[in-house]
């Protein structure tokens, strides 16, 4: 009898378990929204699982399939998410209606994980507004003139390691190991006030907790794998992101830096001192030690990684182009001759060409290969189909705006496959609702900013003082990484630097 009655409950929880994963799986075949039919339990994402896809190759994947579609059906595991693909509605959903749509998916383990879950990315509604309206300042046009002078010499102490070391006869470098070192430097002194370089201090420890921090093994992949797809457990369990020896770093940094400020008075152009600002205000948010922690790290961890990839894909791309490198390294002299080697903020951006690399860059390789949006208030969608029916979007609902495949679609971009900086010179009217390589509307990056100007930076100073040429390891053209959640080059980023005779260029 006992044994009936463990086989009559395993039983019921079976089909119970069957008709909640059927409910889920079956909502885009109720809706009649195209869409790619799911396995049970991983949904869409059985070939990322599986190491044979990259999420990017999925989603180009299914906007390819429904080219006329104003949007689709996708499954993120067991969660249905509504991928737009028509600029129009996407123009609406990001910029008319973004009270509707004001956030990222919900971070449910906000008390477990404050780094990753109270971060300006991952906040919500008010608490977000107030954040974002806070840290805005950080990045304006004036403040990214202040930090000029510190990025550039970080790029001064990129290019004389290189250079020297590379030499007449040139060397081999994996990029993704000295770009990270640039984007650390960089972000050590613009937000925290630090000096730091990782060239001749190649262990330094700010450099070495970053690296380790955000080296996303199997173990670290799971444990966001389970924050963001199963939240409940996560909290019950108490997983976070990062070690607790990497948060207690970078809080006695934040801890020393504010309070050395405080008893030395002195002030700085950055984040932090914006944070340390707001304590003496009567009224808006107010930031304690933890809460400053948690912005620059974010920060942080946006730049090391997402912003050094992205130089990864432009050094790459100028690398393995010699006509592209030999009219940017013409732009660049011209520049040095007009400001007698003394390159300036206003010099760097002035350059048309310098520009147009960086972006056509971003176009194929875009920093945010996607945008998410979660649905706050209910919202009416036009049919996804001609023949189709309007769909009412209920709060909780998932809606993806897929950067990374408008921006290799030729309706919008001819020759979309090819890198092609002169797309932004002859007049190409670009629709922020089709290229977004940091976002849309009003949750756009924060940084977007100051990672273009990093970018810049780091170009003008290497092709200043090297020649960036391809090697046998370099991968033309690039293959995206199937066993990543992230966009990188499936074999890495190899390319060989040699020194050029830079010092004449002034005086011609």
């Amino acid at each position: 009898m006992e044994l009936f009655t463990l086989l009559l409950i395993i039983l019921t929880a079976s089909i119970c378990l069957y008709h909640f994963v059927l409910s889920k799986l079956t909502y885009f075949e109720r809706l009649k929204i195209p869409h790619i039919k799911p396995i049970p339990f991983l949904g869409n994402l059985a070939p990322v699982v599986f190491g044979r896809m990259n999420p990017m190759e999925i989603q180009q994947k299914l906007y390819n399939l429904y080219p006329d579609a104003k949007y689709s059906g996708f499954y993120m595991f067991l969660k249905p998410i509504f991928m737009i693909h028509d600029p129009e509605l996407i123009s609406i959903i990001a910029t008319k209606q973004f009270d509707n749509f004001c956030d990222h998916n919900g971070f449910e383990n906000k008390s477990a994980d404050p780094m990753v879950g109270k971060n300006l990315f991952n906040l919500q509604g008010d608490h977000w507004r107030e954040m974002r309206r806070l840290l805005t300042p950080s990045f304006t046009s004036s403040k990214m003139k202040t930090m000029f002078g510190l990025m550039s010499q970080c790029a001064e102490n990129f290019v004389n390691f290189v250079a020297t070391e590379s030499g007449k006869t040139g060397k081999t470098y994996n990029m993704r190991d000295i770009l990270s070192r640039y984007a650390n430097d960089a972000i050590a002194t613009c937000a925290f006030g630090i000096s730091v370089d990782s060239f001749k201090y190649p262990n330094n420890e700010f450099f070495m907790h970053g690296s380790k921090a955000l080296t996303f093994d199997v173990r670290t992949l799971f444990r966001i794998f389970m924050i963001g797809c199963f939240p409940r457990l996560a909290k019950l369990f108490k997983l976070k992101t990062f070690s607790p020896k990497t948060e207690g770093f970078f809080k006695d940094i934040v801890v020393n830096t504010v309070k050395t400020r405080d008893e030395q008075g002195i002030v700085r152009p950055d984040m932090l001192q914006l944070m340390m600002e707001s304590r003496n205000k009567d009224s808006g948010p107010k930031f304690d030690i933890d809460d400053m922690t948690i912005q620059a790290f974010m920060f942080f961890s946006a730049g090391f990684d997402s912003v050094s990839l992205a130089m990864c894909f432009m050094t790459h791309e100028v690398g393995i182009n010699p006509d592209v490198q030999n009219k940017l390294r013409e732009e660049i002299d011209d520049v040095l001759r007009q400001t007698n080697g003394k390159p300036t903020y206003e010099s760097i951006n002035r350059m048309k060409y310098l520009d147009a690399v960086v972006n056509e860059t971003l176009r194929l390789y875009p920093v945010s290969p996607f945008t998410d949006r979660v649905c706050v208030k209910e919202t009416e969608l036009p049919p996804a189909t001609p023949d189709g029916k309007p769909i009412m979007l209920k709060p909780g609902d998932g809606i993806m705006l897929p950067g990374f495949s408008l921006q290799r679609d030729p309706k919008y971009f001819p020759h979309p496959d090819k890198f092609d900086p002169e797309r932004f010179l002859n007049g190409l009217n670009v629709d922020n609702s089709v290229y977004m390589p940091f976002g849309i509307g009003p949750r756009m990056c924060i940084g977007n900013r100051f990672a273009i100007m990093e970018a810049k930076v780091m170009l003008f100073y290497l092709l200043w003082h090297c020649d960036l040429e391809p090697d046998v390891k370099t991968s033309i053209p690039v293959v995206l990484k199937k066993r990543s959640p992230f966009l990188t080059a499936d074999k890495g980023f190899w390319l060989k630097l040699r020194a050029r005779d830079s010092k004449i260029l002034v005086t011609q």
